[in-house]
């Protein structure tokens, strides 16, 4: 008899089929029509009702199943009012299927953290970008983002009325990532991507400074690591303190585990364990190949602006 599957498998694929859950909800609040804006720090910050909804679903569902495991969601949420008809129960029998990295066999409920953003990209969903808009959920152990699922709920959307909407990618360090292509950016080009909503002078800066061939501005963390995964984007760089631990934990996972690296600004690897600070203050650095390159150029005066 096959030994039942380790805990880092399960927990990953459930999350798996929850993040799938999380992606129908996204598609039916945008096809309703009511999306439910709430303000929170500003006109860039928004919330909507797929926000609230997707956290409640993502959260409720993993906890029900191992409730011993921290998770932390961006909103701040009520968790006692979960509808039954938002718990997703099921698990990606693939996933279960593939053995666990001999590092993370012995790994208990109580040592993993879950980062859940419902959302991120909520500007670029409320304005129709709905390619940017994607659903993270990281798992840390250690301190240390070692398997993530990110879900586009909309991938494909302009392919037709037949193509398959939606894809979920997801990988586990030491493992390899899945549910996509894996490609590099054109060789000898310089294409960075970097924020859409969020610039600022000191963005500008340090990207003049990398005197890059093409920039590409998108919203979306989840969104932009999937640019350099799939070659369109050779840097993923953002010298401004506006994102947090659930943006970067699932897409680092990923990234690294097909040979990225993802850092802040100043090359310094950010920490998951439950009790770090939620702001990943000192900005983010990312590539799939030749991180040194970018990180060599980055200026100093930028560093010294972006204090972990």
């Amino acid at each position: 008899r096959m030994a039942s599957p380790a805990l880092l498998m399960r927990v990953v694929a459930s999350a798996y089929s929850v993040a799938e859950k999380a992606a129908t909800i996204v598609r039916n609040v945008m096809s309703a029509g009511d999306l439910g804006i709430v303000e929170k720090a500003g006109p860039n910050d928004l919330q909507t009702k797929a926000d609230r909804l997707v956290q409640m679903s993502i959260c409720a569902s993993l906890a029900r199943k191992f409730p011993k495991v921290t998770i932390i969601g961006e909103e701040e949420l009520p968790t006692d009012d979960v509808t039954e008809d938002l718990i997703e129960d099921g698990h990606c029998e693939e996933i279960l299927k593939k053995p666990c990295p001999a590092q993370y066999t012995g790994i208990k409920e109580e040592e993993l953290v879950i980062w859940v953003d419902p959302l991120d990209g909520t500007k670029e969903y409320t304005e129709g970008l709905l390619d940017h808009v994607t659903v993270l959920i990281g798992i840390a152990y250690g301190g240390k983002a070692i398997a993530g699922v990110i879900n586009q709920p909309y991938y494909n959307y302009e392919a037709g009325a037949n193509a398959v909407l939606g894809r979920t990618i997801w990988g586990v360090l030491g493992m390899g990532a899945f549910g996509f292509q894996l490609t590099e950016a054109p060789a000898g080009k310089h294409i960075v991507v970097t924020t859409r909503s969020h610039s600022s002078a000191l963005v500008n800066e340090c990207i003049a400074a990398l005197n890059p061939d093409h920039v590409i501005r998108v919203g979306g963390a989840g969104n932009k690591v999937i640019q350099l995964i799939e070659g369109k984007a050779s840097a993923y760089v953002f010298a401004s303190p506006g994102c947090k631990k659930w943006d970067t934990c699932a897409p680092e996972a990923i990234l690294h585990a097909v040979g990225g690296k993802l850092t802040d600004i100043r090359g310094n690897s950010f920490q998951y364990n439950k009790e770090v600070k939620h702001m990943n203050s000192a900005g983010v650095l990312a590539t799939l190949r030749n991180y040194d390159y970018y990180a060599s150029r980055i200026p100093n005066t930028v560093k010294e602006s972006l204090v972990p």
